[in-house]
């Protein structure tokens, strides 16, 4: 197996191409991570690092822009607007048919008219999300108040940043290897890694060696439990009344149709983090506007998402409900249904139809559960770990840790078919 690996590892590095295309992923990579640190005018350093290491919800969202919303650079959004903008473009396909027949129907053409409307849609959700987030530092006291001008410079400043980092990813999904927009996540998790480790070295004693021991065994605990859950699937067995292998009729031909545990991946996550994250945006500008309620508000919200049990359990509790829902928007029996019925196939035992609709809902449903339980713990994790082990240096961020799990995973598979091409 060793060998079979270093034989694979030896054709991608000396095959032209596939050496071309790691080199520009790690070219478009470094020129992210030179974004990352540049920052905005006017930020105050020592109240901008007390602000996160104050607040676990943002440390949390700083992970996704690779340590950019603590320098509060130019690409503090990172690719988030992009990834909102392809969210709610999803949830078009169910309010309007123009865009659901673009997604499902046009083909390639309509797949592209698709990226085109998120494209476009990624700039006012860049602007307005950096509006938020300027008048809610205002309102921490990170950043001093701006003027007019200072204002729209620095909101030009963060949306262009976002759609730098937008365009890298698409290059990188054409001329590299991968989806590019989630290599640039894994970047971004991955670089907080080596600062964390080498704080908590430095703060550690004698008596924190049995926290340190524990910390790493649940941590390979959860990267185990993480790649089983990724490939975890049920087969559903499809059988087909003939099938043509050839110039021979044969009977009865069978496969499966696999079901995710995992169907929605980590958009609930997302989901739920954005329905956290847009009450303090809306009062604390409501604050700067100087309405009367909004202060008050303000300060209670800030509380709630300080205490790590409150906010643990509605998040816990939300990650579960987008889960459902985000398996109802993006997986329709019934389509499945209708295109088993158009190839001749069936499940075996089911009438096709109605009855296998409702049976492959059945089996989405209870295999729904377990996978949105096992994302809610993947949210809450660093709260419990930190609560277990008393480790308040590093953030093992379970959240993170299944993005760049599965964006590793994708990633060595893509790399392998490639090699793959080459072998044969």
């Amino acid at each position: 197996m060793t060998s079979a690996f270093l034989h694979k590892v030896k054709i991608a590095f000396s095959d032209p191409e596939i050496r071309a295309r790691i080199l520009f992923i790690l070219g478009a990579l470094a020129v992210f991570r030179l974004l990352a640190v540049i920052p905005i005018p006017g930020v105050d350093k020592t109240a901008l690092a007390a602000f996160f290491a104050n607040n676990q919800f943002f440390g949390l969202l700083n992970i996704f822009s690779g340590g950019g919303l603590s320098q509060l650079s130019i690409a503090m959004l990172g690719v988030g607007p992009y990834i909102t903008a392809s969210i709610v473009m999803q949830l078009a396909t169910i309010i309007f048919p123009q865009v659901k027949q673009a997604y499902f129907e046009e083909g390639e053409a309509g797949r592209a008219k698709f990226i085109n409307w998120s494209r476009l849609l990624t700039i006012p959700v860049a602007c307005i999300s950096g509006i938020g987030f300027l008048f809610l530092l205002q309102g921490q006291h990170v950043i001093g108040q701006l003027g007019a001008v200072a204002l729209i410079a620095n909101i030009a400043l963060i949306a262009a940043g976002s759609m730098l980092l937008m365009w890298i990813g698409e290059l990188v999904t054409e001329f590299g290897i991968g989806n590019g927009v989630s290599l640039i996540i894994l970047a971004g998790i991955l670089s907080s890694v080596p600062t964390n480790i080498s704080h908590s070295l430095f703060a550690a004693t004698a008596a924190d060696v049995p926290s340190y021991l524990a910390f790493t065994l649940l941590g390979l605990a959860m990267v185990y439990a993480v790649v089983v859950v990724s490939d975890a699937e049920r087969s559903i067995p499809i059988a087909y009344a003939r099938a043509i292998r050839g110039a021979a009729l044969a009977q009865g031909a069978a496969t499966y149709l696999p079901i995710r545990l995992l169907q929605a991946g980590v958009i609930p996550i997302i989901f739920a983090l954005s329905l956290l994250l847009v009450p303090q945006m809306a009062l604390s500008v409501l604050s700067t506007l100087h309405v009367s309620f909004a202060t008050p508000a303000d300060l209670w919200y800030t509380a709630f998402l300080s205490n790590p049990w409150k906010y643990g359990t509605v998040y816990f509790l939300l990650v579960i409900l987008f889960t459902y829902f985000y398996t109802a928007v993006t997986f329709e029996p019934k389509r499945v249904a209708e295109n088993l019925q158009k190839t001749g196939a069936f499940v075996p035992g089911v009438r096709p139809g109605r009855e296998t609709e409702e049976y492959i809902a059945h089996v989405v449903n209870r295999i729904t559960l377990p996978g949105a339980c096992f994302l809610g713990f993947l949210a809450v994790s660093p709260s419990v770990i930190q609560g277990l082990t008393g480790i308040t240096t590093i953030v093992l961020g379970g959240t993170a840790l299944l993005i760049a799990v599965q964006v590793t995973l994708d990633l060595a598979h893509k790399i392998d078919a490639q090699v793959s091409l080459r072998e044969y």
